[in-house]
């Protein structure tokens, strides 16, 4: 439960309030509800193919074990655009909050020292986790006490506006789905726990549920006293909330704790896509010349390298909006994979068949530029499939051995 704490309870909740208010107004409450049920949809399905398949790569293994190389391919590729994106998003965040008039700048200078740090095979460990989420839960709890003490909050700012809409509320739900990403590394736990199939299907809807109830709280607070307009303009919400209330003391502690968040999602995001390269090129789904392990630290650094230097390129061309749209897009691909991977299960298909069509639905809904550009990019990777089966030598795939059994390595994946 504090694992899926630690991953939902980051730099998300910050940055996730503020796309979703234009995109919904004070519907962006509804649309919290919508991405809640869509991650625990998500989150279940994962557990019960984690628990069939418990080797590292996720959707990755099960795409492909349950539904076709091709789909396997093409969820990995997802995930790594997708959390690529997120990383961008994060470095973002940093630079919003910590010099909002160098965001850029900062947001740079933060990849480049995660992406040394993780060269160097540092990780990030369990006392780091808790210390994170303990900062973050203070800082929320001082901003939602801030807003609601603040003389009388405006809760007319509560009821959703007409103009929005079903569709502004299921484009907020994507953005908000951001917020909530994290959750299905619980259900990646199965060979580390005691009895898995009774603990994991336990954690998952309390993490969600407790995950919910803090965002929830934060929506309300930060909505009642900025108004939906006011929160949709501002990249750091919560930080012109409790100006706004005349906490302007907290607002140095509230950006404080949005770039703890933020570094530490960071840091936790560049370590797994990185791995995530690691192996799709070890398969031979990237280029080989990404599969090469450092002689002296152990890490896979040239896919280090190759993930960071993608970062700064997304965080110098894009806005945090759309990096988050983005992101958002390419992951709810990825989950609706691991939906119909679990379709193939049997037994229950009311939970996956539900996932699989909120994922299309809500990833329909978010911004065109975001869709268009995902749709685009997993093109690419679709077409990076064709000519890894088409080419000879260094992108052709090896003979596999075993079901769901990755080749053994120096380096774990993600």
């Amino acid at each position: 439960m504090l694992i899926g704490l630690g991953s939902m309870l980051g730099a998300g909740v910050f940055t996730a309030f503020a796309p979703a208010a234009r995109a919904a107004g004070a519907g962006l409450l509804l649309g919290l509800v919508v991405a809640a049920v869509l991650a625990y949809c998500n989150a279940t399905s994962s557990a019960r193919l984690a628990a069939l398949y418990p080797a590292s790569g996720g959707t990755y293994v099960y795409g492909r074990e349950r539904l076709g190389d091709f789909w396997g391919h093409l969820a990995g590729w997802a995930f790594v655009v997708g959390k690529t994106a997120s990383c961008a998003a994060m470095a973002l965040t940093v630079g919003s909050y910590l010099a909002p008039g160098h965001t850029r700048p900062v947001a740079v200078a933060a990849v480049v020292a995660l992406t040394a740090v993780n060269y160097r095979g540092i990780h990030r460990s369990a006392w780091l986790t808790r210390v994170v989420v303990a900062v973050v839960l203070a800082v929320l709890a001082a901003v939602v006490v801030s807003c609601l003490t603040a003389g009388d909050p405006r809760l007319g700012n509560l009821t959703p506006p007409t103009g929005h809409g079903p569709a502004g509320v299921l484009q907020a739900a994507g953005f908000l789905f951001f917020a909530f990403a994290g959750y299905a590394r619980i259900a990646t736990l199965g060979e580390e726990v005691r009895d898995p199939a009774r603990t994991i299907p336990r954690a998952i809807p309390i993490a969600l549920g407790i995950t919910f109830g803090v965002y929830a709280l934060v929506a309300v607070a930060v909505l009642a006293a900025l108004g939906p307009d006011r929160v949709g303009a501002t990249p750091a919400p919560l930080a012109a909330a409790v100006r706004a209330t005349g906490w302007a003391a907290l607002e140095p502690v509230v950006r404080g704790g949005a770039a703890v968040a933020a570094v530490g999602s960071l840091l936790a995001l560049v370590l797994g896509v990185s791995r995530t390269v690691f192996a799709m090129a070890r398969d031979r789904h990237l280029p080989r010349v990404l599969g090469a392990v450092h002689p002296r630290y152990g890490v896979p650094h040239r896919a280090e390298l190759a993930v960071g230097a993608v970062v700064v390129a997304v965080v110098l061309a894009a806005d945090l909006r759309g990096a988050i749209g983005f992101s958002s897009f390419a992951v709810l691909v990825y989950y609706a994979i691991a939906n119909a991977s679990a379709l193939t299960l049997g037994g229950g298909r009311a939970i996956p068949a539900v996932g699989l069509a909120g994922c299309l639905l809500v990833a329909a809904s978010l911004p065109r530029q975001a869709t268009l550009t995902g749709l685009a990019v997993l093109a690419a990777g679709a077409a990076l499939w064709w000519v890894r089966r088409a080419l000879p030598g260094w992108l052709r795939t090896r003979p596999r051995t075993g079901r769901g059994r990755p080749p053994s390595d120096r380096t774990p994946t993600a």
